[in-house]
């Protein structure tokens, strides 16, 4: 019986030992895979990104005066598929941008059948203050009214101007000019930021100039302050000498700019129509960051394209942050004390991206 009692208990033990080995194997096992799928996704997501400008054809240096440009070539990935752009609906009036009394927030309904494309930085005139979009969004055909994220650049105002309508935006014509604009915008997310960086774009510009271009019609408006006499035959020069680079060149789908020598920005998109579609604008936009950052005495100064290479590469990589903007946008983010580098996702086209902006600090 003795006997009988201890084989059982030695079989219980030998049994609950094999259980316990099986389990902690099984869960190793778990442990590791869910270790490797975090890995596997983690260096997914960063390898995605961090391949892309490899993948860029890089041409130029085109310059004038302190400004130069080289444009990027890729594939167009959009080839099914057309957006209409915010200036173009406004314009075509297939697009309403409503007021709504809140300095960060307004409203806007597509009445088309198309997607608007919003970039972050357009500028919407009117309402009861002229307001900068700080992030990229699309408004999707008969979208009724949708909240969309905004900031003032124009502080001094909160009523009617003139005889502009002050329920809705008449148009969309300029985008923020400088960085430090869209920085205080989309990086810091402060309004005061955006106040104070749109009231040194205009000091310089006007001491640039040698003129205020302030408008004496509202004197705190960036859009005013763009559409100034002084301001608008200067930036022609500009405009007049590197609009044509992108013409005759079918691949060309984004562009980096520096000034004064060092690297500014860059603007980038998966669709070369959208691009063409957005590239007077940003030409302008760069051209008045240029007037605003002349220099006395400043001496030519070359960009090498391994510069610019170097930029999109190191803004790519620090980790990414993912945040959804609406049910169809996804903002993916990645920052470090160098640069910030913003990817536009089209969550309805399995997370295809749409546009990607680098902004070094």
């Amino acid at each position: 019986m003795k006997k009988l009692i201890f084989t059982i208990t030695a079989l219980s033990l030998l049994i609950a030992l094999s259980v316990g080995l099986m389990v902690r194997a099984q869960t190793q096992r778990t442990t590791n895979t869910q270790s490797w799928q975090s890995t596997q996704e983690q260096s997914s997501n960063r390898q995605s990104t961090e391949t892309q400008s490899a993948s860029y054809r890089i041409s130029g240096p085109y310059t004038h005066k302190n400004l130069t440009i080289f444009l990027i070539h890729g594939k167009d990935l959009v080839t099914d598929h057309s957006f209409i752009t915010l200036q173009q609906a406004l314009a075509q009036k297939k697009v309403i941008v409503y007021e709504t009394k809140d300095v960060n927030e307004l409203a806007i309904q597509n009445l088309s059948n198309q997607d608007i494309y919003v970039q972050s930085g357009d500028i919407v005139r009117g309402g009861d203050q002229d307001r900068m979009f700080s992030t990229d969004f699309i408004v999707p055909p008969k979208s009724g009214k949708l909240p969309i994220a905004a900031f003032c650049v124009e502080a001094g105002r909160w009523n009617k101007r003139g005889n502009e309508v002050n329920a809705s935006f008449v148009s969309s014509e300029n985008s923020v000019a400088t960085k430090e604009i869209k920085l205080a915008a989309k990086g810091l997310n402060s309004q005061q930021a955006v106040w104070e960086n749109v009231s040194l774009t205009q000091d310089k510009l006007s001491r640039n100039l040698g003129t205020t271009v302030n408008s004496t019609v509202s004197r705190s408006s960036l859009e005013l302050t763009v559409e100034n006499a002084k301001v608008k035959e200067t930036t022609s020069g500009y405009i007049n000498h590197l609009s044509g680079i992108v013409k005759d060149k079918s691949d060309v789908i984004g562009y980096v700019f520096a000034i004064n020598g060092q690297v500014n920005s860059a603007d980038v998109y998966a669709s070369r129509a959208l691009f063409l579609k957005l590239w007077p604008k940003l030409l302008k936009a760069s051209a008045v960051e240029a007037i605003a950052g002349i220099e006395e005495n400043q001496k030519p100064m070359t960009v090498e394209e391994g510069t610019i290479r170097g930029f999109l590469a190191d803004s790519e990589k620090p980790d990414a942050a993912e945040k959804s903007v609406t049910t169809r946008v996804k903002l993916v983010t990645r920052e470090d004390e160098r640069g910030i580098f913003f990817e536009t996702r089209d969550q309805q086209k399995k997370d295809a991206w749409i546009h990607r902006n680098y902004i070094k600090k």
